[in-house]
């Protein structure tokens, strides 16, 4: 079904001759005149890049409720303690993606590592679950949290409508997704506006958070280690917590044929972010306990909030505003890295050929933009995503874990392989034991869930026999295939890309 077929996408000449009147034609030989060709262009600088990261790491968990760690640790110091360590161990998985992303110059993120380390059907399995139930059901979630904050000043006194916050998710979702598929520019523009909103957002708690310390406001870190007495299951699971806020370093290896210089920008990109995210966190969570008592934290509903009220009064109504901002960046951000995993997928013939095609005029790969939202409005307004992200949480660190096994595979397979930036070998070897542990720790902490999506990964290898290898199809089945494909061509404007980074 996904394999490429000779005939089942129209060329660009083909379809300027299919295509004989109308705007189409002149803007396509317009292009051609001037010889630009219809590809992804390299419009991801070293400052878009570090808004992508950022942009999609920061959402509404730092201002809302960053208290797992707490809950788990029960002490103050040792959660300070957690939040650096798990900052450094995602620079650790973040320092093995530079490497990755300088060795192997293709876009994908997880799914190309995968397939180059281990082969396509990993590498599908990949991407069939994350196409299917992850990323629709992470995208609503973090929506729907946008929806919520963005409505929440004109509900001050009363509860939201459930209806209310899915109408304007879903509006929210649409713009997103127009907006990455209309320009690249625009998009990466309003990311590295958003992500300045975050870093303003959190330099508004830590600024008075330190004025707090300098003033001596530091009684809640007076015997910093007394406290509830971490568990021997809590340890894991604050831990688990930490990790899960610092995820989304890898998003800028989704779209690195678009990076200008990404043998030096992606590594400086990725560093930079996580020092500039993980000194964030901490003094962050220093600030809130200047002022909230660990038991007010845990209790509070939105903890920047309460931070705000006690020591800013009324400017405490724009911390809803400053969360929906985050929110947004991190829809945006997510969006156009994970579009770009489709559209690598689609393009070594692991999904459907239309995703790997490219807008004659906008240069944006359109149909892997906007596969995904029936799925999400789907999944928004009929599904449990809670749950769904729960069932697939252990999918995450199971595949990161496999493409930086694959890393350590490759220095012995192709130790020729070009590496301008290369990471010491007990930096990926800690980071794939970390990530062994996560998955280790879903089961023991939700084996029911951890089970359940366990099975619905393993849908994927039917799947991949089914559809990519399989051969033998009906005659009907593939003429049906191939005018589909010629037709969403015609009406959304797409064209196969000229050039193709695998040759």
């Amino acid at each position: 079904m996904f394999r490429k077929s000779p005939v089942s996408a129209l060329s660009k000449s083909s379809y300027l001759q299919g295509q004989s009147n109308g705007k189409l034609l002149s803007d396509c030989h317009t292009k051609a005149a001037q010889g630009d060709k219809v590809v992804l262009k390299k419009k991801v600088t070293l400052l878009r890049g570090i808004s992508i990261i950022i942009g999609t790491i920061i959402g509404a968990g730092i201002f809302i409720s960053p208290k797992g760690i707490l809950q788990h640790t029960g002490s103050v110091g040792l959660s300070l303690i957690l939040w650096t360590v798990c900052g450094i161990l995602s620079l650790f998985g973040a320092l093995c993606y530079a490497e990755l992303g300088t060795s192997i110059k293709k876009s994908g993120g997880h799914y190309t590592y995968i397939l180059e380390a281990f082969g396509p059907l990993p590498a599908f399995v990949r991407v069939w679950v994350e196409l299917l139930v992850i990323r629709p059901a992470a995208t609503a979630v973090i929506s729907l949290a946008f929806g919520r904050y963005l409505l929440e000043p004109f509900f001050m006194q009363c509860e939201i409508p459930d209806l209310a916050v899915k109408l304007i998710t879903a509006v929210g979702i649409t713009i997103v997704m127009v907006l990455n598929s209309m320009s690249v520019s625009w998009s990466a523009r309003i990311q590295i506006f958003l992500t300045f909103c975050k870093l303003a957002a959190i330099l508004i708690i830590i600024v008075p958070g330190v004025m707090q310390l300098i003033k001596g406001e530091t009684q809640h870190f007076k015997d910093a280690f007394v406290g509830n007495a971490a568990s021997v299951k809590g340890l894991p699971l604050a831990f688990y917590s930490g990790m899960y806020a610092y995820s989304g370093w890898f998003y800028l290896n989704f779209v690195t044929e678009e990076v200008e210089n990404p043998e030096r920008n992606v590594p400086l990109a990725i560093c930079s972010s996580m020092v500039i995210v993980t000194v964030g966190y901490v003094l962050t969570n220093v600030a809130y306990f200047t002022t909230i008592s660990p038991e007010d934290l845990l209790t509070s509903k939105a903890v920047a909030v309460t931070f705000a009220e006690r020591l800013m009064g009324r400017f405490s109504s724009a911390v809803p505003i400053f969360v929906a901002l985050s929110c947004f960046g991190s829809m945006n951000g997510g969006i156009f890295a994970v579009s770009r995993m489709f559209y690598v997928a689609s393009r070594e013939g692991h999904l459907p050929e239309i995703l790997s095609m490219i807008h004659v005029r906008k240069h944006t790969p359109l149909p892997a933009v906007i596969v995904l939202h029936p799925l999400t409005m789907i999944l928004l307004f009929t599904s449990d995503l809670y749950s769904l992200l729960n069932f697939l949480s252990f999918a995450r660190w199971l595949f990161i874990g496999l493409a930086v096994a694959g890393m350590i595979y490759l220095r012995y397979k192709r130790p020729d392989m070009p590496r301008p930036f290369k990471v010491p070998l007990f930096i990926p070897a800690l980071f794939s034991f970390t990530c062994l542990f996560m998955v280790a720790l879903s089961l023991y902490a939700d084996p029911v869930n951890t089970g359940i999506g366990f099975a619905i990964t393993l849908t994927g290898v039917p799947a991949y026999y089914l559809f990519v290898i399989w051969d033998k199809k009906p005659a009907w089945f593939r003429k049906l295939l191939d005018r589909t494909t010629s037709a969403l061509q015609i009406i959304l404007e797409v064209v196969p890309t000229e050039e193709d980074p695998r040759s």
